[in-house]
């Protein structure tokens, strides 16, 4: 008799080798920037970009900050979290697609007469630095505190989000300690200022149009986003403050670092995370 043929079909998931992207779940970039909360240090972000005149000369150019901005905001958020979550092809995918956007702002700043590229490295880092010191202060505020190891380990982990963004690892200060210096550099010169643009992108933070989802706590972001802007910047946007806002600032922040661990977790992670 002949031997019959094994039908049994072959257990194909033995052969499915997960893709945890560039990061994976170990990363500290996955602990920091999975956090809901940490996405209000976004709007925080957008303040510091904006009051770069050459920053604020290609969102001019583009008038991404007047079309939709929303929209706009949410495919970007989109894009930045296949970055850091998605598959490695996915996270190529979402660079180059900002990428060849970026490829095409540049010009003249009709305002200072400069010359802007969205490719400049001395642009892309301050994006790059306000960004990452805005989620490590949001992060640190609302979940818990990092070691000074752990904020080291991020900012190296953030050296690859730089090259998505095609800016040399080389241009970013080798520390986190050495990056809050550039920030705080340049937040203390004559660097930024008030511009249309600037104007723009604080008027829709203080009084534009906000997506239903978010409604419920867009007052409370739109005050930790001037609020914990440093004090040059809230001068130039022209944000009265006190010790007693600053107190109700801190004690709110506090608030949701409490109440955190009690929330589900659709409320607490974003959804490319969960």
């Amino acid at each position: 008799m002949q031997p019959q043929p094994n039908c049994r079909q072959p257990n194909y998931r033995q052969f499915v080798i997960t893709d945890s992207g560039y990061f994976g779940p170990d990363s500290i970039t996955w602990q920091v920037n999975q956090e809901m909360f940490v996405l209000f240090g976004g709007a925080r972000a957008l303040l510091m970009h904006a009051a770069h005149p050459l920053v604020a000369a290609g969102a001019r150019q583009t008038a991404m900050y007047q079309r939709d901005p929303w929209a706009r905001l949410m495919r970007t958020l989109q894009m930045q979290s296949q970055m850091t979550f998605g598959t490695r092809p996915e996270a190529d995918s979402a660079a180059d697609r900002i990428n060849r956007l970026h490829r095409k702002v540049n010009g003249v700043d009709p305002q200072t007469g400069e010359v802007y590229d969205a490719l400049d490295h001395d642009l892309l880092l301050w994006v790059h630095a306000a960004l990452e010191v805005s989620s490590i202060y949001f992060f640190e505020r609302t979940v818990r505190p990092l070691t000074a190891d752990e904020r080291q380990r991020y900012h190296e982990e953030n050296l690859l989000a730089a090259e998505f963004m095609l800016l040399p690892r080389d241009r970013v200060p080798g520390s986190y300690v050495d990056l809050e210096a550039y920030v705080d550099k340049m937040v203390n010169s004559d660097r930024l200022q008030m511009s249309d643009v600037a104007a723009n992108v604080a008027d829709i933070i203080r009084s534009g149009p906000v997506p239903t989802i978010i409604k419920p706590i867009w007052a409370f972001i739109r005050f930790a986003a001037f609020g914990t802007l440093p004090e040059p910047l809230r001068a130039i946007y022209g944000v009265k403050w006190s010790p007693a806002r600053e107190r109700l600032l801190q004690v709110s922040l506090a608030g949701l670092k409490r109440v955190r661990p009690l929330l589900p977790r659709r409320l607490r992670l974003i959804a490319p995370a969960r």
